[in-house]
C-alpha cells in the first residue's frame, strides 16, 4: 500500500486507520452552555438551543439553588411547538433525549408560587457525532483494533460524568443550605426585634401602671 508515494506495510496501515478513526471519534462536537438565571415570582423564563440535524443528543440539567421551597415548573418544546417533556414542582432535573427535529428547541422555567424569586443553575448540551466514512472492510478492521480503546474512553467519560453530577449535587445542597441559613438568620433577627419591642412595651406599661396606682393612692390620702 502506498500513501502519497510512501510504501506503507499492513501494520502501519492499520495504525494509520486507527488514528483516523480516533480522530473522527474524538471529533464529536459538544456545544454547551452553563448558565444561572433568576426567575421572578409568577414569571416565565425561556432559553433556546439550535440543533443542526435530527438524531443529535440533547442534555438538559437544572437545579434550583435558592428561593422559597426550591421548586419550579419546567418544560422542553420542539421546533414544531410540541412539548417533549415537562415537570411540575421540581427541585432538580438531569435528562438526555434525542432531538428528532432540526431547529430551535425551547427550554422554559416558570414559577407559579408568586412567593419568592428563584435562582436556577442550568446547562444545555447538544452533541453531534460525525460518522466515519471508510470502506466496510477497513471499518471492520478498525473496529476490532479500536474496541478496547473505545471501551476505556467510554469508561473514563462515564466516570467524569459521574464526578460532574456529584459535584453538582453537593453544590446544589450547599447553596440550598446557605439560603436556608440566611432565611433562618433573617427570621431570628426580626423575631429578636419584635421580642425586644414587646419587652420594652410591657416594661413601659408596668411602670405606667405602678405610677398610676401610686398617684391614685396619693390623691385619696390628700382628700382625707
Amino acid at each position: 500500500m502506498t500513501l502519497n508515494g510512501i510504501l506503507v506495510g499492513p501494520v502501519s496501515a492499520v495504525l494509520l486507520g486507527l488514528c483516523a478513526a480516533l480522530t473522527f471519534s474524538s471529533g464529536a462536537t459538544v456545544q454547551g452552555a452553563a448558565l444561572t438565571t433568576v426567575v421572578k415570582a409568577g414569571d416565565r423564563s425561556c432559553f433556546y438551543s439550535w440543533v443542526d440535524q435530527a438524531g443529535e443528543k440533547i442534555g438538559w440539567y437544572f437545579a434550583v439553588q435558592s428561593g422559597g421551597n426550591f421548586e419550579i415548573d419546567w418544560s422542553v418544546t420542539s421546533p414544531s411547538q410540541k412539548i417533549i417533556t415537562e415537570g411540575r414542582n421540581e427541585r432538580q432535573m438531569d435528562i438526555i433525549f434525542t432531538g428528532q427535529e432540526v431547529g430551535e428547541y425551547q427550554f422554559c422555567f416558570e414559577d407559579p408560587t408568586f412567593a419568592a424569586e428563584k435562582v436556577v443553575d442550568f446547562d444545555i448540551t447538544v452533541e453531534s457525532e460525525p460518522r466515519l466514512s471508510v470502506p466496510l472492510s477497513q471499518a471492520q478492521m478498525l473496529k476490532e483494533h479500536s474496541a478496547p480503546l473505545e471501551e476505556s474512553i467510554g469508561e473514563v467519560q462515564q466516570q467524569l460524568t459521574s464526578i460532574g453530577r456529584t459535584q453538582r449535587y453537593f453544590r446544589t445542597w450547599e447553596n440550598r443550605g446557605f439560603d436556608t441559613v440566611k432565611s433562618t438568620q433573617s427570621k431570628l433577627f426580626y423575631f429578636s426585634v419584635i421580642e425586644s419591642a414587646l419587652i420594652i412595651a410591657i416594661s413601659f406599661g408596668q411602670v405606667s401602671l405602678i405610677r398610676y396606682l401610686f398617684d391614685a393612692r396619693g390623691t385619696k390620702r390628700s382628700r382625707v
